[in-house]
């Protein structure tokens, strides 16, 4: 166990020493806020340019409908669409040509451009047109006030969902914020598996092939030596994680702060209380639907959570990193590594799938399952968890997930003492099945 210890704090301060795991560490929290926070600036930024479309109209229906936006500026042609067309029109971005009348014919209107034309400009023409032609249709019923009644009986209903505790208190809840917070913790346990576990497999061939494994073999066990760098790697995992989430807690609330003018939500409050709808440019009602969303995060058991991370995180890296170890030891090169890692990568993706279908269904056939077999549990469970899945489920697939973790290291630590050693030759599974049996 010593000896283990001392290959752990090798591969531990080895990895976490090096200028790329500081660069990685430094810069991804700063990734991750700007992938929050810069489309919100960028989307707050105009175009000065305010692009001209001209609008031919043969039925002299619908041009006077288009009103001018700060990006796009509608005038009435007066020539055909070929004169403009053959003329010099640098100066329009596109021409929108209406040849009959829209109720009749549908396809009579098309727009015309030398460049692909943005997203903006379709939307704000199909609207314009589809809120003429609604009024069109329902002055074609000659009923009195149609509109208005039709407007009257437009309703968005948004049904509240509380969840009831143990205790018999309650507090709101959310599928949809419940669906994010399993898709991150999701992501999260995927990408740490697939990287460290990859990790493993790349210091076990880059040892192998500078044959400095032969001198450690000396005086160490194979066994020890393929756990020490399996827990070893796997610390290094755990502090990466922990740095980029305090670090990125930390970078999202100070821009949060900032964005928000430096003021807490008590000011908020206050200020709202003084200048209903003008503070902060919130209105009482996005005020109260904040209160909400922060209600519903706050009822989150985000300790139990992070727990059961932790939990998985362990149990599906051992799980891996121990097959990844043994594929390292079997090969000399990377290419030959591909077709032992091709099925791996399978269950992976399988189980990354069967989470995300599991989000509407969290308690159906695929999700429990899927939340059973070790080798899919660690990333469907991070899907269920916040869905409050029973205890005793928990515990089964916890204990299946370690218990097979532990069975498979021991397998693959059989493969390792052997391939290790062994160079020039591609071992065929036969002979990796064979490994296992010698003493």
């Amino acid at each position: 166990m010593n000896k283990i210890g001392v290959i752990i704090k090798r591969e531990y301060l080895r990895r976490v020493s090096k200028k790329s795991f500081l660069v990685v560490t430094i810069l991804m929290p700063f990734l991750i806020t700007a992938l929050v926070f810069v489309p919100l600036w960028l989307s707050s930024i105009k175009s000065d340019e305010v692009k001209t479309v001209v609008v031919i109209d043969s039925t002299e229906k619908y041009t006077s409908l288009f009103r001018d936006t700060e990006n796009f500026r509608f005038i009435n042609g007066t020539k055909s669409l070929e004169d403009y067309r053959n003329g010099d029109s640098k100066e329009v971005f596109a021409f929108l040509s209406i040849t009959d009348d829209l109720i009749q014919s549908p396809k009579a209107a098309t727009v015309y451009s030398e460049k692909q034309i943005p997203g903006e400009l379709s939307r704000l023409v199909n609207q314009t047109i589809t809120k003429e032609l609604e009024n069109q249709k329902l002055a074609s019923f000659n009923i009195p006030d149609l509109k208005e009644i039709i407007e009257e009986s437009k309703i968005s209903f948004n049904v509240q969902t509380i969840k009831w505790s143990s205790d018999g208190s309650e507090s709101a809840s959310s599928a949809m914020i419940a669906s994010a917070i399993g898709f991150i913790f999701t992501m999260l346990v995927y990408m740490f598996i697939v990287a460290y576990g990859s990790m493993v497999m790349q210091g076990v061939m880059e040892e192998k092939t500078n044959r400095i494994v032969e001198l450690m073999i000396s005086s160490v066990r194979p066994f020890d030596l393929m756990m020490g760098k399996i827990v070893g790697i796997a610390f290094v995992g755990l502090t990466q994680l922990f740095l980029w989430g305090i670090m990125s807690s930390a970078l999202i609330a100070g821009g949060t702060f900032f964005l928000g003018g430096g003021m807490d939500m008590l000011s908020i409050r206050e200020g709202m209380a003084m200048q209903p709808g003008m503070a902060m440019g919130m209105n009482p009602e996005t005020m109260q639907e904040m209160n909400e969303w922060l209600g519903i995060i706050n009822g989150i058991n985000f300790t139990e959570l992070i727990i059961f991370f932790i939990l998985y995180f362990i149990g599906g890296y051992l799980l891996y990193a121990g097959i990844f170890a043994a594929i390292g030891s079997a090969v000399d090169q990377q290419e030959d590594t591909n077709q032992f890692i091709a099925p791996i990568m399978v269950f992976m993706v399988f189980a990354l799938y069967a989470g995300i279908y599991s989000m509407d269904n969290p308690d159906g056939p695929l999700a429990f399952w899927c939340s059973m077999i070790p080798f899919t549990s660690p990333i469907v469970m991070m899907m269920r968890l916040p869905y409050d899945v029973p205890l005793w489920e928990l515990i089964v697939s916890v204990t299946l997930l370690l218990a097979t973790a532990i069975a498979l290291t021991w397998f693959s630590a059989k493969i390792y003492r052997i391939g290790i050693l062994m160079y020039g030759k591609k071992p065929s599974l036969k002979e990796m099945i064979k490994w296992v049996k010698y003493k």
